[in-house]
């Protein structure tokens, strides 16, 4: 494993991600954070803003500064981007042509198709070029990729959430991947740090509600990887719901097996196959917790780490697999998972600052 340090700096540091990542790379042990960008507090210090970050004797001196590359793109080698989607396009070309290595947390490279990309987010991507070269940032899936890459466009957290624990089945062809209903529950922080009526704590406290139906713009994504996966199109369904807790996803999905189950022989089969297949993807990855047909996840054993976990109950009266997961939305499904790509594309240790 590699022991040199790299000078980091974080575009839009301020919102929830944004402050995830400087909570981890802050004590990373191979990262000096050298810039960090916020328009709304460029001049004041990360202790201004965020003070339980004051004793960090790395951040001393350093302040937020304007969010533009041109400036700050000489005094890092890698950037995380934390923006709001339809900006990351914004900053990513610049940094990518001074030869920077580029992580994104945004949607903005996410889509291999320009054309999708227009079919779900409403306009024509503005840097159609760089899809190409963009790498889907799922480490245990895309490590080889993510390895050998500039620009990363690391995943949703809902997609996070649906596309570890299928993606294996999926591509091993024991479930229909056309048969594949994913529900998810998600915290408030998930919508990201605004003051926007709809999360406000009045109208979010004591209350459960849908969204995004029934075409949320994670949906894009999570069709893309498993179509990649079933190497055929693939179309699902996906509900996500705003649950009143900060932080936080829990996710039910539903398949059909390829073979029907509808005796007990058939589920040991079907159980004995999971472990397998699970097993072989995931038994060296640190970050996925694999419960099994006994435990259930829960969302209190996963916040505040970079964690998956999940588990699966098979169903014979239905004929239907049922599995579930939870993750920490701002960690595994954003800045935990951002630096675990990080790690990769400079030869560290998979957990170094997350562990």
């Amino acid at each position: 494993m590699s022991s040199h340090r790299v000078n980091v700096g974080i575009v839009g540091a301020s919102g929830y991600s944004g402050e995830e990542l400087l909570n981890i790379l802050l004590r990373h042990p191979h990262v000096d954070l050298t810039v960090i960008t916020s328009r709304q507090y460029a001049g004041k210090s990360i202790h201004e803003i965020f003070p339980r970050f004051s004793h960090y004797p790395a951040n001393r001196g350093l302040e937020f500064c304007e969010p533009d590359p041109e400036k700050f793109g000489p005094k890092a080698d890698c950037f995380f981007l934390a923006l709001p989607h339809g900006v990351a396009h914004e900053v990513a070309p610049s940094l990518l042509e001074q030869g920077r290595k580029v992580i994104d947390l945004s949607a903005d490279f996410r889509l291999d198709d320009a054309a999708t990309y227009r079919d779900f987010y409403g306009h024509e991507h503005p840097a159609p070029h760089l899809l190409e070269q963009a790498v889907y940032g799922l480490p245990e899936i895309h490590e080889p990729s993510i390895r050998k890459a500039n620009l990363v466009a690391s995943p949703g957290c809902y997609p996070t959430s649906i596309l570890l624990p299928t993606l294996p089945l999926v591509e091993q062809g024991t479930i229909r991947p056309e048969s594949i209903i994913a529900d998810s529950l998600s915290g408030v922080s998930g919508a990201g740090r605004n003051a926007s009526i709809p999360y406000l704590y009045v109208e979010c406290n004591e209350s459960l509600r849908p969204y995004g139906i029934p075409r949320h713009r994670h949906l894009a994504e999570i069709e893309q990887e498993l179509t990649k996966a079933a190497q055929k199109k693939v179309c699902t369904q996906f509900s996500p719901h705003l649950v009143p807790v900060n932080r936080g996803i829990l996710t039910t999905i539903y398949a059909a097996p390829v073979n029907e189950i509808r005796s007990g022989g058939d589920v040991s089969d079907l159980n004995r196959t999971l472990h397998s297949i699970y097993d072989e993807y995931y038994s060296e990855c640190p970050f996925v917790r694999v419960l099994g047909e006994s435990g259930l996840p829960d969302t209190k054993n996963v916040t505040g780490t970079n964690v998956i976990e999940f588990g699966w109950r098979v169903d014979p009266r239905t004929g239907r697999l049922i599995l579930m997961s939870a993750e920490d939305n701002l960690v595994k499904g954003a800045a935990g998972q951002a630096v675990q790509s990080f790690n990769l594309m400079y030869e560290f240790s998979e957990t170094d600052g997350l562990i």
